[in-house]
């Protein structure tokens, strides 16, 4: 740590996300004074190494925000419910990767490439939304600029990372089973069904979260929700289906588009995206270029491709959006919108 910079605490630190934003915080050199990880009590005690130092994971009480600038919150919904007005209380800025707050008016759902003036009207906590939410925002938004945007079908295939190292541990032991011809009894998939779960290996459940009663899940909802929500157009058509792959990590989407503006071309879309913030463009198919999840592990952009014009509808486009779940869709969205915080004067050292 140097002298300079601001006293960051991470909540959730010894988890997945907690991990890779650490990492992050690391890679990007955030200026960091201080740094406090906290988790529950089963993990205090924990030494996790930052930047060459021993950290002491210590219990997330609500006193454990005392002097904290910036709180990176990934430890569940309820931690959050509980301790991220706890932070905000004591001074500290909250940026929240749960469900927790999203959906709440008061609290601004911010992708930094998409709605980053939103920032200004935080009152202490801020939202990260969901991590398929997050690349398909960010891939549409330059195209909503230039063209107006009028209806988004999507249907997401996506990584079992996104329910936590439990489950991807889950994929490689039913993987090996199969392969071995043991069984094996899946308990897992999909994570909030009270019902039953499904093997996930050699699979794909058509269900993440739980069902509503429209017929729609939970994160199905969650996308159509806070789409509206971060590009300030509650107006707006969108529909998704959410799909669990046996892939670890990297969510793909099948995104279906119209535009308000007529004449618009597929060289006008991929010129649009190609020089977009936080967005790389692999759309060369007479070559077979194309973004996949195993490509985009560990790299912070969104990737598109396969853009076409629609067959029956003028204003209608097609794409394939791809991004890594953990950092896009998470530990980097919350870093960066740290990062545009600072860039943005809206958060000063104590």
């Amino acid at each position: 740590m140097s002298n300079q910079g601001f006293h960051v605490a991470v909540v959730g630190a010894t988890g997945a996300v907690g991990q890779q934003m650490l990492e992050t915080l690391a890679n990007r050199d955030f200026p960091i004074r201080e740094l406090t990880l906290l988790s529950s009590a089963r993990s205090a005690g924990k030494a996790i190494l930052f930047k060459g130092e021993e950290v002491i994971v210590q219990e997330a009480k609500p006193e454990s925000f005392e002097g904290v600038d910036i709180a990176l919150f990934s430890a569940g919904g309820s931690i959050s419910k509980e301790l991220a007005p706890e932070a905000a209380k004591r001074g500290a800025i909250a940026i929240d990767n749960t469900s927790a707050f999203r959906m709440d008016p008061e609290v601004p759902l911010v992708v930094p490439e998409v709605n980053k003036e939103d920032l200004r009207q935080h009152k202490g906590i801020i939202a990260n939304p969901n991590c398929s939410t997050i690349q398909m925002v960010a891939a549409l938004e330059p195209l909503r600029q230039a063209y107006g945007l009028k209806k988004v079908v999507v249907s997401t295939y996506q990584a079992v990372s996104g329910a936590g190292a439990k489950a991807v541990q889950e994929l490689n032991d039913q993987t090996k089973a199969i392969v071995e011809g043991k069984e094996f009894q899946p308990e897992i998939l999909p994570v909030g069904s009270d019902k039953k779960h499904y093997q996930i290996a050699f699979n794909a459940i058509p269900q993440i979260d739980k069902f509503e009663e429209n017929g729609f899940t939970f994160e199905e909802m969650k996308m159509i929700n806070e789409t509206k929500k971060i590009m300030h157009m509650p107006e707006l058509k969108v529909a998704a289906t959410c799909v669990r792959l046996p892939i670890a990590t990297g969510h793909s989407e099948s995104l279906y588009f119209e535009v308000e503006a007529t004449g618009v071309t597929t060289t006008d879309i991929q010129a649009k995206l190609k020089d977009a913030p936080g967005i790389v463009l692999e759309d060369n198919p007479s070559e077979q270029v194309y973004p996949m999840p195993a490509n985009c592990v560990g790299k912070i952009d969104v990737f598109v491709g396969r853009i076409r014009k629609d067959l029956d509808e003028d204003t209608g486009f097609h794409m394939w959006v791809v991004s890594d779940n953990l950092l896009k869709g998470a530990a980097w969205n919350s870093v960066q919108i740290a990062e545009t915080l600072v860039e943005m004067g809206l958060v000063e050292a104590k």
